[in-house]
Formats: C-alpha cells, sequence, structure tokens
C-alpha cells in the first residue's frame, strides 16, 4: 500500500485507522507512507506511528519539499516489496471488503489485466462519484457517476473501462514497472488516466471492480485543482486519437439520436448511416458510424481551441517539463 500525504493529518488518520480494520486477514503487505513536506504535524504523527510500530510493516518515507502526486508515488512504489501495488488516497475511508474484489478482478482478466479501479462515493454525501473514468462528448475524459444497467441482477462483477482514478488503484508491480510509473510531467491530475492509457497501448484491460468501495472526501488536498486545464491540455494532446475511439457512450448517444431523428421520415436520412447507426446502437456493429467519430472530433477540437487561447504559443507536450 503506497499512501502519499501533504497535509490534512486528521483525514490521514481516519483513513489509516480504516485500512488497519479492513485489511484481510492473514494477508501479508507493507505500509508505505510518503510525506511531501507536511507541516500541519504529519511528521510527527509518523514518527510516533513508525517508534510504536517497531519494525512492522510500515514504512515512511519524507520528502525534502513538496514535489506532488506523481512523484511521492514514484518513490513510494520504488521500494516497494510486493507484487501488487494498492496507491490510496490519504482522504479515503475504506470499506469493508474494498480489498478482495480489486484482487479477484485482477485475476478474472488474466494476463489482460491492466489497471483496477473501484466504486467511489462521496464521503459527504454518500453520492457516487466514480464507477469508471469514460469518454465524453468532448473527446475528454471524466468520471462514470452510474452502475451499469441490470448490475444488481447481473453475475458480472468487473466493468471493463478506459481508465480508472487514482485515488484508489491496483496494478501488478511488473506492470507498473513496465509503464515506467507516473508521468511526472503531470502535476497533482491527469496522472492516472495517462498511466491507464499507457497501460491500454499494451493490450491490458483498465476495469472497474463492482463490489469494492470506498469512500473519498474528493480533493481535499489544497491547490489540488489549481494546473487541472494544463494537465488536461497535455493529456488529450497525447491521447487524442485513442480518445475518440474510445468515446463509445457519446457514439451510442450520437447513433440512437441520428435514427430516432429520421425514424419518422426515412426519406430523410443516409439509409447506410442509418443501418450503421442502429447496429450499432443495439451492440451489433463493433465501429461506431464514421458521423460519430466526426462529431466528436470536432467537438474535440472546439476544447483544442480554448486552450490554445488560455496558452497561447505553449506546446502542450512543453508542459509540465
Amino acid at each position: 500500500m503506497v499512501i502519499p500525504l501533504f497535509n490534512c493529518l486528521s483525514l490521514t488518520q481516519a483513513m489509516f485507522s480504516s485500512l488497519q480494520a479492513t485489511l484481510p486477514a492473514g494477508l501479508e503487505y507493507e505500509i508505505i507512507f510518503v510525506d511531501d513536506g507536511s507541516t500541519d504535524g504529519t511528521r510527527d504523527w509518523l514518527a510516533g506511528l513508525t517508534a510504536s510500530n517497531g519494525a512492522s510493516s510500515i514504512r515512511v518515507l519524507l520528502n525534502e519539499r513538496n514535489f506532488g502526486y506523481a512523484i511521492g508515488n514514484n518513490r513510494g512504489t520504488a521500494i516497494a516489496c510486493g507484487d501488487f501495488l494498492a496507491l490510496l488516497n490519504n482522504d479515503l475511508v475504506l470499506q469493508p471488503g474494498w480489498l478482495e474484489p480489486m484482487l479477484d478482478a485482477h485475476r478474472s482478466l488474466g494476463t489482460q489485466a491492466g489497471i483496477i479501479g473501484n466504486i467511489q462515493r462521496d464521503a459527504r454525501t454518500g453520492k457516487i462519484d466514480h464507477t469508471g473514468i469514460v469518454i465524453n462528448q468532448n473527446g475528454k475524459p471524466v468520471h462514470d457517476h452510474e452502475l451499469p444497467t441490470g448490475f444488481m441482477g447481473n453475475p458480472v462483477r468487473v466493468r471493463r473501462v478506459p481508465a480508472v482514478t487514482g485515488a484508489c488503484l491496483l496494478v501488478h508491480r511488473d506492470l507498473w514497472r513496465e509503464l515506467g510509473g507516473f508521468d511526472e510531467g503531470y502535476v497533482n491530475g491527469a496522472e492516472d488516466v495517462d498511466l491507464c492509457f499507457r497501460a491500454r497501448a499494451l493490450g491490458r484491460s483498465n476495469a472497474v471492480a463492482l463490489t469494492s468501495t470506498v469512500l473519498h472526501h474528493i480533493s481535499s488536498s489544497a491547490g489540488r485543482k489549481l494546473r487541472d486545464e494544463e494537465n488536461s491540455y497535455r493529456l488529450v494532446s497525447r491521447w487524442r486519437r485513442e480518445f475518440v475511439l474510445a468515446a463509445d457512450g457519446p457514439f451510442r448517444e450520437w447513433s440512437w439520436d441520428y435514427f430516432e431523428k429520421h425514424l419518422p421520415d426515412p426519406r430523410l436520412a443516409n439509409p447506410a448511416l442509418a443501418r450503421h447507426a442502429l447496429f450499432y446502437a443495439l451492440g451489433l456493429r463493433r465501429t461506431p458510424p464514421p458521423d460519430a467519430i466526426a462529431f466528436i472530433e470536432e467537438r474535440q477540437a472546439r476544447e483544442f481551441q480554448r486552450w490554445e487561447s488560455l496558452f497561447p504559443g505553449v506546446r502542450a507536450d512543453s508542459i509540465g517539463r
């Protein structure tokens, strides 16, 4: 378990208590705290924690200053010894049985297994915040907030998704090392999506364990959102085409809309396009209609125009370097 820290001591303490209470009996594990320059008493608490636990499974790394999420996790995972890495935010409240379904999901995917996530609920409201990361109509990654249709009556407990959030993820150490960990050019955002798409590029499947749930105090760290636009610009620039091709939900919405729009008077429709749209919407064709792809590309292009106006003369791949 690798847990990066930056202040928020009370949340860290609550998260640690929930972690201790929910780890399966008999599990061999280590907990690696990586403190990123906290100034609120976190380091004193860590010193007391390691002193009271002696030579236990708790290890601590102290960064000399605040390096950010990617570097903190990369440093922590570099000294990890286990076959699996669980990356955990310090603002989680872990629920009983959160880990076992994630391990089961990884096992069920076999050699195709990529990055495994879970269901996350807002700790303040209880509302679902994450059932995976999908691509929206602007060709950008966003949290999905809906459970799969028919989930409650379906024995399948694994949902394949383009990406998962890094707030709580599981990855085999060999894959993590093959990917090189998080890209440190991102600053407190988008590292997780980039990691997942690099796993996809290797032919791996990212997935959500649908019976694993955690609570999350969302974006509790100070400054968490300060670099969102730069991170998004860099991320979408790198994976622009891949994001378009992964926009399954928007493709199906476009296909249904096209078919239903022309249903009253089919003479106004392109017959071949209408058939393609219907068959894709019903899941009978794997490739989306070309007009649906063009629609997402056009929406995505608008986002790039906005970013280019925000960062005139700045190349996206130079951000974070």
